[in-house]
């Protein structure tokens, strides 16, 4: 090896899961992008910023909707102020490499990265990227921590320990007969561990058991294969569990309609973090609204346009919660949602 492996050394973890031929094209890629400084990019003043955003999914995105909805509160204009590179891996990870590539051959400022992409991020490196993480991004080597960053990624985490009691605590208020509460969890989602903790802590007061059942898939790729799944169903039914938490990340999102199945036909109450788990069948979820937190990401685009370094922009965590009911899950159950719960209710579903 070259007298730079230490240096690529903490992005080498990204591409655990590929080829031989493949890291070291993007090794090769990493000093090209090195070559391209920001202030290079943006040597010809007037000009509009140019941004890359790199997205999971397929068009239409609503969260690539609200980035540009708080880009415009901010008193940008599109084409104007800025232009938009936009890549969708069109739910295939395996393509993240490629699109950052597209990204960083475009010659963009900077890079806004949600969700599965953000694992995408040091692929760009030394290019800033701003990220919406759904876990621990200390843990998943992102930032050295949440207050100093410390390289060139920053932005929000969706991760908040605090919201992980009071989930439980709400599907035991729509279901108080629960007696044996079955998380379903991906062990290798940064956080994943720290969720468990703060299950783990309520409870024992709140009178009910906890099995864990860890569900391992790819970092890189959408389940294909639910062979795995359908097994960690069946443990949960063997084990006579009769309510469900979903850990959220974006690889749970993938296949949360499939979840949201299993449960109804397990008659188990359950409850996730995210709105469009609830959207997909779910029967409660209480967490931040993606949405506005996507919304927030502008923010970080700004101050890295006005030549804050994202070393200096700490990360944040969601501050607006939302609950969403679904009564049409409650109906299948042959559950009574209390008016007072629906009453708290952000979104209720019928």
């Amino acid at each position: 090896m070259s007298g730079r492996e230490p240096e690529l050394r903490p992005w080498i973890p990204a591409c655990a899961g590929m080829s031989g031929i493949e890291r070291r094209a993007f090794m090769m890629l990493l000093a090209t992008a090195a070559a391209w400084p920001l202030a290079a990019r943006g040597e010809q003043r007037g000009k509009p910023a140019r941004l890359g955003y790199l997205s999971a999914s397929s068009p239409p995105d609503n969260n690539f909707a609200s980035f540009l909805a708080g880009m415009r509160a901010l008193g940008y204009g599109e084409d104007r102020d800025f232009v938009v590179e936009v890549r969708y891996a069109q739910r295939d990870y395996s393509r993240f490499p490629a699109l950052v590539e597209e990204l960083l051959r475009a010659r963009v400022d900077l890079i806004v990265a949600g969700g599965p992409a953000s694992r995408a991020a040091p692929l760009a490196a030394p290019l800033p990227v701003v990220f919406g993480f759904s876990g621990d991004p200390v843990e998943g080597k992102l930032v050295e921590s949440f207050a100093r960053p410390g390289g060139n990624f920053t932005g929000m985490t969706y991760l908040a320990l605090d919201l992980v009691g009071k989930r439980i605590e709400l599907l035991k208020e729509l279901v108080p007969q629960a007696r044996h509460l079955a998380i379903l969890a991906r062990p290798q989602h940064p956080g994943d561990h720290y969720e468990r903790q703060a299950s783990e802590a309520v409870v024992g007061k709140l009178g009910i058991e906890l099995s864990y059942f860890p569900y391992s898939s790819a970092s890189w790729l959408p389940a294909r294969e639910f062979g795995e799944l359908d097994k960690t169903f069946r443990a949960i039914v063997e084990s006579r569990c009769d309510a469900l938490v979903v850990f959220p990340d974006s690889a749970m999102f993938e296949i949360s309609d499939r979840i949201a199945r299993f449960a109804v036909d397990a008659r188990l109450a359950s409850v996730s973090g995210w709105a469009p788990f609830a959207r997909n069948g779910l029967l409660l979820t209480y967490g931040p609204n993606v949405r506005e937190l996507y919304r927030g990401l502008a923010r970080y685009a700004d101050r890295i346009l006005r030549g804050t370094k994202p070393a200096d922009l700490p990360i944040e965590a969601p501050t607006k919660i939302e609950l969403v009911v679904n009564l049409k899950t409650a109906k299948a159950l042959g559950l009574e949602v209390p008016p007072t719960l629906i009453a708290r209710a952000d979104e209720v579903i019928e």
